[in-house]
């Protein structure tokens, strides 16, 4: 019997492998990753197609589209597939993303054959029914209105804007406007032009046997449908960073966004960064949390983050302070960066950031959910096993040498955005 009272030893993290992901081709060339954990009892089937922003022709559209394809099927209609799949307690999800649209399938093993051909339908025979288009329609506009009462949402919506410009896939805001503007017959050509097998990603974890294959190929490998193949058209923006104040009437709390552009994770500087975002406002320890709460009291939460998407990326610091608190609060955000840039990290921070780093990516790697997760990000994104192996190394090895030049280019306050939203 364990001996409770003890803590356990700590151990430094060692041994982060990513697990081999066999890949197959279905007979129409859909190719699914496969991550098999035959001890596992569950089966998770995600669908990813390249239908995001990117390819919109008409704002909203590919969100619009991915929400509705499980409000009804030329078989049955939303409430009976959420019921079929309710009464197998299997979950069906459609996670957000700018870049992507996916459709993620969780259920027992046992029940995988009762549940694939009903996904396939999902994505195979969607009807975009008139009446619930008119739903999502005012529901959103609804939600709208609710969340453009909160400052933070406002400043959000406006440094997004200001990094990637207000016709930028990554920069536009939704309106009501755009809400009314959706047509039926919009959804039904975004569908038929990117919901095809050439433009489709099957992600298999938990137990994949071949019975499983097998009942993705009759439902999957058989789907005949031609399409276009997504590309992107760069749209740059040429705005000069500068600092705006949108006013938020009866607001207890001042909203700040401090933002720049950034890059996706091909950039030779992706790797060293997401440590250096980490020392600075990326985990609970970091320095904008111990200087801006635990030190001084100034809020109850303040972060950074670096968004990184297929075509680009943005670098942004968020928190919300009473009015009275703004300018120190901008004042010892810029000053936690000329701190970096001017002097080395300490060794002993370094390390805690790396433990830290080591065990959010070991707990990526804990089981076919995570793991899962984790290979499709990669995938998604054209990185390869290595990339996965390369952010380890870094983690591993950067010198706070490295991590004061990288502050040093992308920490210069003429690069930032700043926007407050409050009274």
């Amino acid at each position: 019997m364990l001996n409770r009272k003890n803590a356990p030893s700590i151990h430094a993290v060692r041994n982060l492998i990513l697990p081999q992901t066999r890949l197959v081709r279905l007979d129409n060339g859909i190719p699914v990753y496969i991550l098999d954990f035959p001890d596992q009892g569950i089966v998770k089937i995600e669908a990813v197609f390249r239908a995001g922003r990117p390819e919109e022709t008409k704002r909203i559209t590919a969100r619009a589209t991915s929400r509705l394809m499980r409000e009804g099927t030329r078989a049955r209609t939303g409430a009976e597939i959420a019921e079929h799949f309710d009464f197998y307690g299997a979950s069906l999800n459609t996670p957000s993303n700018l870049d992507t649209a996916s459709f993620m399938l969780l259920s027992l093993k046992k029940y995988a054959h009762e549940l694939i051909p009903d996904f396939a339908e999902i994505l195979q025979e969607p009807l975009f029914p008139e009446v619930e288009l008119d739903t999502f329609k005012r529901t959103n506009m609804q939600e709208l209105q609710v969340e453009l009462e909160k400052p933070e949402v406002v400043a959000y919506r406006k440094i997004t804007e200001c990094i990637f410009g207000e016709h930028h896939p990554y920069g536009y805001n939704s309106t009501p406007e755009d809400y009314l503007a959706l047509t039926r017959e919009d959804l039904l050509a975004y569908y038929d032009t990117w919901y095809v097998p050439s433009n489709c990603l099957l992600f298999a974890g938990g137990h994949i046997d071949d019975s499983v294959l097998d009942m993705l190929n009759r439902h999957f490998g058989q789907y005949k449908k031609n399409g276009q193949t997504p590309h992107y058209q760069t749209i740059e923006t040429l705005s000069i960073p500068g600092k705006l104040h949108i006013p938020h009437p009866d607001s207890l709390q001042t909203a700040i966004k401090i933002g720049r552009r950034s890059f996706t994770r091909h950039h030779p500087d992706a790797n060293g960064f997401f440590v250096l975002n980490t020392i600075f406002g990326g985990y609970f320890g970091s320095r904008l949390m111990m200087n801006i709460r635990e030190k001084r009291g100034y809020t109850y939460n303040i972060y950074s983050t670096n968004d990184t998407y297929l075509h680009g990326g943005c670098f942004y610091i968020s928190t919300e302070v009473t009015p009275d608190k703004v300018k120190q609060t901008l004042k010892e955000i810029f000053g936690e960066m000329k701190r970096l840039r001017e002097k080395s990290v300490e060794e002993s921070e370094l390390d805690m950031v790396r433990n830290y780093l080591l065990g959010m990516l070991l707990n990526g790697l804990d089981g076919p959910l995570n793991t899962s997760d984790l290979v499709k990000g990669l995938i998604v994104e054209d990185l390869t096993p290595e990339a996965y192996q390369e952010m380890v190394d870094t983690i591993r090895n950067i010198t706070p040498a490295q991590i004061q030049e990288l502050a040093g280019r992308y920490f210069q306050v003429e690069d930032f955005w700043t926007i407050t939203v409050g009274v």
